[in-house]
C-alpha cells in the first residue's frame, strides 16, 4: 500500500489541476504555512508546435509581448508592490460598474479592501497590508492574475 503523506489535501491539488486546464497555465503553484503544492503539466501546449506556420508566429510573437509586459511589470514593481496570494481574476470594484475600491493617487488604511480576486466561484477581498498612497494600479478590472503578480503599488 502506497504511503499517504499526512495533510496534502488532494481535493486542493485536484482544483489545481482544474485552474490550470480552465485557465491554460502551464503550471500553479500554492504556499500556505510550510505546505507548498505545484501542479504543472508535461510538455508544451499543442498550438505552440504545431506545424502550421501562420499560427506559430502569432503565438510567438505574443508569447514575447507577453513576456515584455512581464518584463515591464517586473521592472515597476518594487517592495511597495501588493501582490496576488491566490491565482484568478481581479476586480477593482465590488460590483461591475461601481466605483473603484481604489484609485491612483487615493490614501489607504492598512486592512482596506483594495481589491477582490475570484478564485474557484469564492469572492476574495485583498487587504492593503499597509497603509499609504496609491502609486500604481497594475491589474485591469477583470483581468486574470497569477500567484505573486504585482497588483497594486503603495508607498
Amino acid at each position: 500500500m502506497a504511503d499517504k503523506k499526512p495533510g496534502i489535501d488532494q481535493t486542493l491539488i485536484r482544483d489545481l489541476a482544474n485552474i490550470l486546464n480552465e485557465t491554460d497555465l502551464t503550471e500553479i503553484e500554492v504556499e500556505q504555512e510550510d505546505l507548498r503544492i505545484r501542479v504543472s503539466r508535461a510538455g508544451t501546449p499543442q498550438y505552440v508546435s504545431a506545424p502550421v506556420p501562420a499560427m506559430a508566429a502569432p503565438v510567438q510573437a505574443a508569447s514575447a509581448a507577453v513576456a515584455q509586459a512581464t518584463a515591464a511589470e517586473s521592472a515597476r514593481a518594487s517592495k511597495n508592490a501588493v501582490t496576488a496570494p491566490m491565482v484568478g481574476t481581479a476586480y477593482l470594484s465590488p460590483v461591475p460598474g461601481s466605483r473603484p475600491f481604489v484609485e491612483a493617487g487615493a490614501t489607504v488604511k492598512e486592512g482596506q479592501t483594495i481589491l477582490i480576486i475570484e478564485a474557484m466561484k469564492t469572492m476574495n477581498q485583498i487587504p492593503a497590508p499597509r497603509s499609504g498612497r496609491v502609486v500604481e494600479i497594475l491589474v485591469e478590472d477583470g483581468a486574470p492574475v497569477e500567484y505573486g503578480e504585482a497588483l497594486i503599488i503603495i508607498e
